[in-house]
């Protein structure tokens, strides 16, 4: 009789609690399958979390679809590893909902992105560039902006301003110094911030970002 892996019981776990179809489940094989394969020559996520790659990436990415459920166009900056906007995208792309933009400067790491994209027929653009040249220069509306593992709450809201005074909605998940960050950003920027706990983390909080128009 074959020995179940803990990996196997918490994919299938996460798959069950976020009631994820047989074909998005399949493309987030491909992406757990070629994140270890591409590892070691490009550095996608960091080492010491390959052995848990569905709690700590998957998991922790899909919990941000039900934060705007039905939002049109969606932008993941700094995408790195695919996390959370590849897992995203692929979810969106069952429920027929609008492009999902990744935004990386790492060349190595859009390839990454290109190759899982064109393996899983997610509806994904993958933009090799500087967050702070390529969101300023955005023309068409963005209903939502997600970054996570990227920049302090400070630095987000300073590249994002100018979506979120548009009515982008922003959706940052933050670890356990979420209280130091949210006040040290309230001293330079006015905005509301609602606070969802964590399903991966239980230090951790979904900070869902408004910014007056």
């Amino acid at each position: 009789m074959k020995t179940r892996t803990a990996t196997a019981d918490h994919r299938e776990l996460i798959l069950r609690a976020n009631n994820v179809s047989r074909e998005t489940a399949a493309k987030l094989d491909l992406l757990a399958t070629e994140l270890v394969r591409w590892q070691a020559i490009k550095n996608l996520v960091g080492p010491t979390t390959l052995p848990d790659i569905w709690r700590r990436h998957i998991a922790d990415s899909l919990q941000l679809t039900d934060c705007a459920p039905d939002a049109g166009t969606w932008l993941d900056i700094g995408s790195g590893g695919g996390f959370p906007g590849l897992v995203v995208a692929m979810v969106r792309t069952e429920r027929g909902l609008g492009t999902t933009h990744l935004v990386e400067s790492n060349g190595r790491k859009c390839a990454f992105l290109r190759h899982v994209v064109r393996l899983t027929k997610a509806d994904a653009v993958i933009h090799e560039a500087r967050i702070e040249d390529f969101v300023p220069a955005l023309a068409d509306p963005i209903h939502v902006v997600s970054a996570r593992a990227v920049a302090s709450l400070e630095q987000l809201l300073a590249w994002t301003n100018g979506l979120l005074r548009k009515g982008t909605l922003g959706i940052f998940p933050k670890g356990q110094d979420v209280d130091n960050e949210l006040r040290i950003a309230a001293t330079s920027w006015d905005f509301t911030a609602d606070l969802r706990p964590s399903l991966t983390d239980r230090d951790g909080r979904i900070v869902l970002v408004r910014m007056s128009r």
